[in-house]
């Protein structure tokens, strides 16, 4: 059921061996301490990307609370899992501002990505996650997540790391020693811990060196001539002025209690055409937590896949639609009920309501608002990197083939393509550009070369077991063979997702 537990035991710690399912819940009092962890496993990542899109952390943490909820009702509470920030978007963000796009031009791209995604968990409720696997096969999911996190190289170059690049490098080596050396809980909130040390690193450099002279953007624009200006463009830039590492002013103005600002989207076919290939990113994140969660409960949950890809959608959407980030579910709160083996949903509507009253806190968001850029930088170099190596993760996963150039060419063209910024002018008013070029490189020139090339029988191709995400895509029609690299039934031993999913962004 979606609301409504049975007491687990005695309500405290269960014996070792047992686990706290779904439907069940420790007492209140342990409920809500397990509720507190989840709350600190997904802040970092929740308010960071927010951050880094230049959206409302206030408003995306507030909006995470409401989408998991929503989420867990439309799963009617079979899925326990936590709606955080979605990364997927952050390189069609950057794509889009660096067009000229504003932010409700940014939401309202999300929005209908979101929209897309809830359609897409439709179609695969009522037909089955064939249909999708056969799309958009581990090949293709890869190297759309691989080309959304690596496009990104350049905003940490251009934008954090000049603002700052000694803080950028004692934060980044502090996310790295953490992430070596820290195990279980603390490994899991790397990225939080390293933000932290850096805006207190910001804070001390402020008192002790005194200011920096770097580029914000945005601040002290001026013109061909020197001359202050308003908007910021080609003919408009930021220039360099000593400032604060650390600003409080906008802390110090803001209420403690008070609803975060909000915006309506703005829709412009070239913001949408560039946030799309999220949604293929999504896909295959959704899939393999579902898939996680199933193996961690033992339970067959692909009958709710549909619905749970359909929730994050409607989620993205809800959120975008008042301005808010787009949401995921996230692999460190499920990294929480690996270490736990408690799966309780009722610890998960606990952290959804302490995410609305942290929403409901402006001096809260001014907070996070203010972390300098030299953090973002350091902290962005390791974000975007394991972004990236997520796509290389699905690909080792469900062993692709790159011996055979039905996978290589497309996927070497779509991530230069995207890595590049290469665009393509369809129309002066309609170009392709980035990401939504290297996705459409890929999936596009995949399907092609493996319509025209019929597989022979040595085993090229998407080597990956039927049960696997993206299952078999090729078949060779000579009798007894298959392209997928299958053995006699088509069946294969499961490579999937294990009980530790990792620590990467959700």
């Amino acid at each position: 059921m979606a609301i409504g537990w049975k007491l687990h035991g005695d309500g405290r710690t269960p014996p070792p061996g047992e686990v706290v399912r779904p439907d069940e819940r420790l007492s209140w009092p342990r409920t809500a301490g397990i509720g507190a962890q989840h709350v600190v496993a997904m802040f970092g990542a929740t308010f960071v990307f927010p951050v880094v899109m230049g959206l409302d952390p206030n408003l995306a943490i507030m909006m995470s609370g409401v989408a998991t909820i929503l989420f867990l009702l439309i799963v009617g509470g079979r899925v326990p899992s936590y709606l955080g920030t979605s990364a997927s978007f952050v390189g069609a963000v950057a794509a889009i501002r660096a067009a000229g796009g504003d932010t409700a031009t940014v939401t309202g791209a999300i929005l209908v990505a979101g929209l897309v995604l809830a359609l897409i968990g439709l179609l695969i409720h009522f037909v089955g996650g064939e249909v999708i696997h056969k799309v958009f096969p581990p090949v293709v999911t890869g190297a759309v997540v691989m080309l959304i996190g690596f496009n990104l190289a350049p905003v940490v170059a251009n934008v954090y790391w000049p603002q700052d690049q000694w803080v950028g490098l004692a934060t980044l080596g502090f996310a790295v020693l953490c992430a070596v050396l820290l195990r279980g809980f603390w490994g899991r909130i790397t990225i939080l811990l390293a933000l932290v040390f850096g805006y207190a690193l910001s804070w001390i450099l402020d008192k002790t060196v005194g200011q920096i002279t770097s580029v914000l953007p945005g601040q002290n624009l001026l013109d061909a001539n020197g001359q202050p200006c308003t908007a910021e463009g080609p003919y408009c830039v930021a220039t360099a002025f000593p400032h604060d590492r650390v600003d409080f002013g906008g802390v110090s103005a803001a209420d403690w209690f008070g609803l975060p600002s909000m915006h309506g989207p703005d829709f412009k076919t070239s913001a949408i055409l560039l946030a799309l290939p999220a949604v293929i990113a999504l896909l295959a994140e959704n899939t393999g937590h579902v898939k996680a969660v199933a193996a961690m409960t033992r339970e067959d949950l692909d009958p709710v896949l549909g619905r749970a890809i359909g929730a994050d959608g409607v989620g993205t959407a809800l959120a975008s639609a008042v301005g808010g980030a787009p949401t995921t579910t996230y692999a460190e709160n499920i990294g929480v009920m690996a270490a736990t083996r408690i799966y309780s949903t009722a610890a998960y509507y606990v952290a959804a309501a302490v995410a609305i009253l942290f929403g409901l806190c402006p001096k809260f968001g001014a907070l996070i608002a203010a972390t300098p850029g030299g953090v973002l930088g350091g902290i962005t170099v390791v974000l975007y990197g394991m972004i990236g190596l997520l796509g290389a993760k699905i690909w080792v996963e469900n062993r692709v083939d790159f011996a055979d150039p039905v996978n290589l060419v497309p996927v070497a063209a779509g991530v230069i393509l995207a890595i590049g910024d290469v665009t393509l002018k369809v129309t002066d008013d309609f170009p392709l550009q980035g990401i939504a070029f290297g996705t459409i490189a890929v999936l596009l020139g995949y399907h092609v070369l493996n319509a025209l090339r019929r597989p022979d029988a040595s085993g090229a191709g998407i080597i990956a077991p039927g049960e696997e995400i993206g299952g078999p895509v090729r078949r060779a029609d000579g009798p007894g063979e298959t392209g997928s690299g299958e053995s006699g039934s088509g069946k294969g031993e499961s490579s999937g997702p294990k009980d530790d999913p990792g620590t990467g962004p959700g």
